[in-house]
């Protein structure tokens, strides 16, 4: 299986930008109508990514890109942290996202629902333990890795 954009940057600049302090969130590669954009998440415990770090990151990330070239067409190169709102793809994202409110979306469908939100209680190889209610109650539900299609932090009203 040939290797997606995305991961071969992931493996170029992963070891360069932690070496500045900062996780390798995610790296995320797309077209938006004629152009295309290449995303670098970044990250850190404290979860306040100044500008100044971005540029950092951003000027790295640039040369190593200029050096071993792994995208051909023209792209915007965005660094920035994911976000209040942000996706969670691995592992250790859900692990580090325990006791946090999500939005997952579910490809069977759990309690009945394709959506569900809540707060993670637990994580494990297979997958998690997510506190959901449901209109008075409050239930733990188990939903596997495998049966999710896209989950993300979310802001509690």
């Amino acid at each position: 299986m040939q290797k997606g954009i995305s991961e071969i940057v992931k493996e170029l600049v992963k070891t360069k930008v932690e070496a500045l302090g900062v996780e390798l969130y995610d790296v995320v590669y797309e077209k938006e109508g004629n152009d295309y954009f290449l995303r670098v998440l970044i990250d850190n415990e404290e979860e306040n990514i100044d500008l100044d770090t971005c540029v950092s990151v951003s000027e790295v990330v640039s040369s190593i890109l200029d050096e071993k070239d792994p995208i051909s067409n023209e792209y915007f190169l965005e660094v920035t942290s994911p976000g209040a709102e942000r996706p969670l793809k691995t592992k250790e994202q859900f692990k580090k996202a325990i006791n946090k409110y999500i939005l997952v979306d579910v490809l069977e469908p759990v309690e009945g629902y394709d959506q569900l939100v809540g707060t993670i209680k637990s994580v494990d190889d297979d997958g998690f333990d997510l506190e959901i209610k449901i209109k008075t109650r409050v239930k733990v539900v188990r939903i596997a890795f495998s049966n999710v299609s896209e989950a993300m932090t979310t802001v509690k009203f």
